[in-house]
């Protein structure tokens, strides 16, 4: 399957399983706002990854924007607490990531999803679009899945579980994911 049928997978079941938490994402990132990104970063996006922004750029409107947090976005997904980052907020953690300048950090590892402190989250390598998770504290994990599409699809999984009331840390109330 390719990232854009995966992520539509995803969409989907969150619009049928908590269409309020659907209605709040936003539009699509244009080609011009990834020109600029990849410009200001100094490195080109992973085909998965630019092919997914331009289906759902997850920036927050500028309004919403917290200075006093390192990573801003849609609390509560895909989980408790993580979140998926839009451009703006992978521009700003690729430029200012706590692991960057020693070994325990590549340049070449786009962060697309975080915490608020941007303490622990997941990267897609830029070189052959693997995903990988870090931790502060703990070693980078490279390779933890295929592709993009691949980890979109365990995102599925998840909420198709959430959707069955299989998934005993997370439920749906008046249209969203609550997690307990």
């Amino acid at each position: 399957m390719s990232v854009a049928e995966s992520w539509s997978r995803v969409m989907t079941l969150l619009r049928e399983h908590a269409p309020a938490d659907h209605a709040d994402l936003p539009g699509p990132a244009t080609e011009q706002m990834l020109a600029a990104a990849e410009e200001r970063m100094g490195i080109t996006l992973h085909g998965d990854l630019r092919t997914w922004l331009l289906q759902n750029n997850l920036d927050l409107p500028e309004e919403d924007f917290d200075d006093e947090v390192q990573c801003c976005g849609f609390d509560g997904f895909p989980d408790e607490g993580s979140f998926f980052l839009g451009i703006r907020a992978m521009e700003r953690l690729y430029a200012n990531h706590p692991l960057s300048g020693g070994d325990e950090w590549r340049e070449e590892w786009i962060p697309f999803q975080s915490d608020r402190d941007s303490w622990m989250g997941q990267f897609i390598d830029a070189r052959d679009g693997r995903i990988g998770r870090w931790f502060v504290g703990e070693p980078t994990v490279t390779g933890e899945y295929e592709s993009l599409a691949h980890y979109f699809d365990s995102v599925a999984e998840m909420l198709t579980r959430i959707g069955a009331g299989h998934y005993p840390v997370c439920s749906v109330a008046e249209g969203r994911l609550v997690w307990s």
